[in-house]
């Protein structure tokens, strides 16, 4: 096996090597506008199109004379070169390869990850910066969570307080879910329509497509900030600073406020279809997420428009009308040709429209989750223990991502036709700067790669340490910050309880503090 992260699903060693210099010249079928090398007939690296080969599917092989790639389309062709890229080590100073031959094809067609910019905002070289090593790892959707209650970051022209307004707050709460420390200071940040393009351009020549996350019905205190009228009272507060939704009230012992908007009212409801139509307009990924998950129903309860859309529709309860809601914007985003994706809390609304993408993230089995899966429909897998990135390594070890398996949570082999694919989260409430991202981030994201992309026969975890170690060069080429063995795959009983309990209440930072202080030993 070559040191290639992910596998390949077939590589054949052979002798000899392949001489690689500033002078080699391409010959390809494909415009390639990434590839930065003179175009010749003569070109020793040949790049083919081959109509046999499925979707991002690719062969590549390296003789002592030339290289030639195989591939259907575009993405085949790339992803081709990411491999030799990688396993020739040019970057890293290398200047031959060995020679092989390569058939690969990706496992999974939903190879995703997601970045949290609502809590924090990172902007839009540090997206662009992790666009490009997705690419490297063949993940083709960059899930973006744009809006929630700590931060509202798109421009929509209809309604400018969204981010005049929706994109500041205060403070912003440190420390821990069960801590009650503030740290005062203003964070704020969001993307206009043209910066929203300019990404998006950026990610579609790397073959990723950008789903977009605008949050309803809950997580929308932000928007409510700005416009106090969505929802069922009206309450006037700021953009919320605090974390999690029942530490404003339990730990904070701030009461009233608001992060459900009104499913009763034809006004809020004009305003998301207002919201999505500009989203939609600048998005050309067939999918739409709109969240749907921790929706408290308690202002629904007392809200006469909502009891009176419950009463007029015959809806069991409040769970029916968050059932008939997330129903109006999916027939909504149907008319527009897109899919709604929801987090899977939203199938407990059993009026649920099934053609519903339902993204398993929660830690314990979901029998409706299960079931949906099971009855033919959509579905994605993110769940936590194995891609909560955010999480300590301490609670959940790079293991943890590595040894995924599909039939752990309930879905039978028979119905694997329908996961669409499987996706790391990178959620940002205790995650403020770039460096703490890519500890988070790696080395989970080449794992994530490899459970998205290998044949799950490729699927082992000493193999792929061994492999892991060699790409460990290419951290330090591009300046990550990546969590060394010894946080990432800690065996140590005592640093693994301490960093668990201080992740909950009073220092989030311990492992990133740690990793520091090992990365300075020289420690990979």
């Amino acid at each position: 096996m070559v040191n290639l992260i992910p596998a390949p699903l077939h590589c054949e060693n052979l002798s000899g090597t392949f001489s690689l210099d500033d002078s080699l010249k391409v010959k390809s079928d494909f415009d390639l506008p990434l590839l930065k090398l003179q175009r010749e007939e003569s070109g020793k690296l040949i790049i083919k199109k081959d109509t046999s080969l499925s979707p991002e599917s690719y062969t590549l092989d390296i003789a002592q004379d030339s290289i030639k790639i195989c591939a259907n389309d575009e993405a085949g062709a790339y992803y081709a070169l990411q491999s030799l890229r990688q396993i020739s080590r040019y970057e890293l100073g290398q200047r031959t390869v060995a020679c092989c031959k390569i058939k690969d094809k990706p496992r999974f067609k939903w190879r995703g990850l997601q970045l949290d910019e609502a809590r924090h905002f990172f902007g839009k070289e540090k997206v662009k910066e992790l666009l490009d090593f997705m690419f490297f790892m063949k993940l083709n959707v960059f899930h973006w969570h744009l809006t929630d209650d700590q931060g509202w970051r798109i421009e929509i022209k209809k309604y400018p307080l969204l981010t005049e307004i929706g994109s500041t707050r205060s403070s912003t709460h440190i420390n821990g879910w069960g801590s009650t420390e503030i740290q005062h200071g203003i964070h704020s940040g969001f993307y206009t329509q043209e910066d929203i393009k300019e990404i998006i351009e950026y990610a579609e020549k790397r073959n990723i497509t950008i789903v977009p996350e605008i949050d309803f019905p809950a997580h929308c205190a932000a928007a409510i900030a700005a416009y106090p009228w969505l929802a069922c009272r009206e309450i006037k507060r700021g953009v919320a600073y605090y974390f999690g939704s029942s530490i404003p009230e339990k730990i904070l012992k701030i009461k009233d406020w608001n992060r459900t908007i009104c499913a009763g009212k034809s006004k809020s409801v004009e305003f998301v279809f207002d919201v999505i139509d500009e989203v939609c307009d600048l998005f050309p990924s067939k999918y739409f997420h709109i969240g749907g998950d921790e929706a408290p129903k308690d202002e629904w309860k007392k809200c006469p428009h909502c009891q009176k859309v419950i009463k007029d529709n015959n809806l069991k309860n409040e769970e029916g009308l968050q059932g008939y809601f997330n129903n109006l914007i999916l027939e909504h985003l149907k008319k527009k040709g897109k899919r709604l994706i929801g987090w899977n809390e939203i199938l407990k609304a059993h009026n649920i429209d099934k053609s519903v993408v339902a993204q398993y993230w929660t830690p314990q089995k979901d029998k409706n989750a299960q079931k949906h899966a099971n009855s033919g429909y959509d579905i994605i897998m993110s769940n936590h223990k194995s891609f909560y990135f955010d999480i300590p390594y301490a609670q959940y070890p790079l293991k943890n991502t590595y040894n995924f398996k599909t039939e752990s949570y309930g879905i039978s082999s028979l119905n694997a036709p329908n996961i669409l694919g499987v996706e790391g989260e990178n959620w940002t409430e205790w995650t403020n700067c770039t460096e703490k991202l890519q500890m988070k981030l790696h080395p989970r994201m080449e794992a994530l790669a490899e459970v998205a992309w290998s044949d799950n026969s490729l699927i082992n975890w000493k193999d792929f340490k061994h492999r892991l170690e060699s790409f460990k060069d290419y951290y330090d080429y591009f300046n990550i910050n990546y969590a060394v063995d010894k946080i990432s795959q800690s065996k140590n009983i005592f640093h693994r309880t301490r960093a668990k309990k201080l992740f909950f209440k009073g220092d989030t930072d311990y492992e990133f503090k740690l990793n520091k202080e090992y990365r300075k030993q020289g420690l990979r």
